[in-house]
């Protein structure tokens, strides 16, 4: 049974309704004591409650109501609900206990849609834990570590949901892969999983971007252009560096998440978007709310479920298989030989601090083997390309080599060893593990001229 709350006759016959259509039983009641008098006798599955009444137009009475509620039944999902100016006090509600909040008028299908996200997850929290990863389609997930087993059996338990999930974890974790193993053991696998880094798109190019516009809508508007929310309709879409994001953006964010209608420029019509978004960062979000940078109203519109991602240093048991993986897609994709790593070599990388994590991980693995040439790496082979690359490689970020052919790398690594050596021949063979024969070679072939 759903409990409605409201002191307006109109809006609990209209959610009554509805709710009823779509199978859920109800009940209705229009005051702050008809509601303690239900809590008290029943245990609603889930209450829809507005934070306003006739008594008080400041909201103080829902938030009293609704912490009297969780007091009871602490585990009853409560839903708010209020005016889209009034969204501050749906956040001091979210604070109180509250699972989420809608704002008037309401979105039917949004509406619903949130209904559902928490019943399930509600049934989800009532499961005996289980181990639940190995069943997971992982993508190119590696490791078998107790902190990525935990991430995993999150993402197990949540993905058949629609809630909005928000992937916490410094540079280099590998948030997009679990954003993307989110969407593929969930119900929405066959639609598209659409990424944006928002962390590169302008305020100016926003709404273009993400929305959409038609031909002529601005000056450079020279076709009509689909925005990442429609192409990622019925999907998943995976909103990369959003801590990154301008405010005033935010607010347009903010309303798609919302109402899930959204408008392309140059075309007044509403448009519907039914999405599920997965959002990630590697800044503390919570800081930048408290010093206004990032509005407090999305922070809770996008972390329903949080999932923090380990660094790579806590989770070193898994570096001796990322480390043979990125060797073998790198044999597979190049049509290379398989390489192998000597024990201690492997003892070695299993050490390193990885401030880059997983992505310098996978840089040094395929600098080694393709500088060096050998089908057998030693600890020596890792040393020189670990001190030859450490800094260029956490100065790549997101760069990375990934689509990189094999000549632009070692061209780059190159490059990297004559800054590192000021072009010093016999220090950069030796830091390289090649000969200097070799090494002119190379510089011959990739018309780098230094000093010998």
């Amino acid at each position: 049974m759903i409990l409605i709350i409201d002191d307006d006759s109109s809006i609990r016959s209209s959610l009554s309704f509805m709710l009823k259509r779509a199978g859920y039983g109800t009940q209705a009641v229009s005051s702050p004591k008809e509601a303690m008098d239900v809590v008290r006798s029943t245990a609603p599955a889930l209450i829809l409650m507005d934070m306003n009444f006739t008594l008080s137009t400041t909201g103080e009475e829902g938030l009293k109501l609704l912490k009297q509620v969780k007091i009871f039944l602490p585990d009853v999902p409560v839903i708010l609900m209020t005016a889209w100016g009034s969204i501050r006090l749906a956040v001091q509600g979210m604070q109180a206990g509250a699972f989420d909040f809608i704002t008037k008028p309401w979105n039917n299908t949004a509406l619903l849609q949130r209904i559902e996200t928490a019943l399930e997850l509600t049934a989800v929290s009532k499961e005996t834990p289980q181990e639940q990863a190995g069943a997971l389609e992982r993508g190119n997930i590696i490791g078998r570590s107790q902190a990525l087993t935990e991430v995993l059996n999150t993402v197990a338990r949540i993905a058949g949901t629609n809630a909005s999930v928000l992937i916490t974890g410094e540079s280099g974790t590998g948030k997009e892969l679990i954003a993307e193993a989110i969407h593929l053991n969930s119900r929405r696998a066959e639609y598209p999983f659409v990424k944006v880094n928002l962390g590169g798109i302008s305020q100016s190019l926003f709404e273009s971007e993400m929305f959409g516009h038609k031909k002529g809508a601005f000056t450079d508007a020279s076709s009509d252009r689909t925005g990442r929310f429609e192409w990622a309709n019925k999907g998943t879409i995976f909103l990369d560096e959003i801590g990154d994001l301008d405010l005033s953006c935010q607010v347009k964010l903010l309303r798609v998440l919302q109402d899930q209608t959204y408008e392309v420029l140059g075309d007044s019509r509403s448009r519907k978007t039914d999405v599920r978004v997965i959002s990630a960062t590697n800044v503390d979000l919570p800081k930048l709310v408290s010093v206004r940078n990032f509005r407090e109203d999305l922070f809770y519109r996008i972390n329903l479920i949080t999932i923090h991602l380990p660094a790579l240093r806590e989770r070193r048991e898994d570096i001796p298989l990322l480390a043979r993986h990125f060797a073998d897609r790198l044999a597979e994709l190049n049509g290379l030989p398989r390489t192998e790593f000597s024990a201690d070599a492997v003892n070695f990388l299993t050490r390193l601090p990885y401030s880059g994590n997983i992505r310098e991980l996978k840089n040094l693995v395929e600098r080694t083997i393709l500088i060096s040439g050998k089908d057998r790496l030693e600890v020596s082979d890792f040393e020189r390309q670990y001190q030859c690359g450490e800094e260029p490689v956490k100065a790549a970020g997101n760069a990375g080599l990934s689509g990189m052919t094999l000549d632009e790398i070692e061209r780059q690594t190159i490059l990297q060893a004559w800054e590192r050596y000021k072009g010093n021949l016999s220090q950069m063979a030796t830091a390289l593990g090649i000969s200097r024969a070799a090494l002119y070679r190379r510089l011959e072939k990739y018309n780098i001229k230094v000093n010998g």
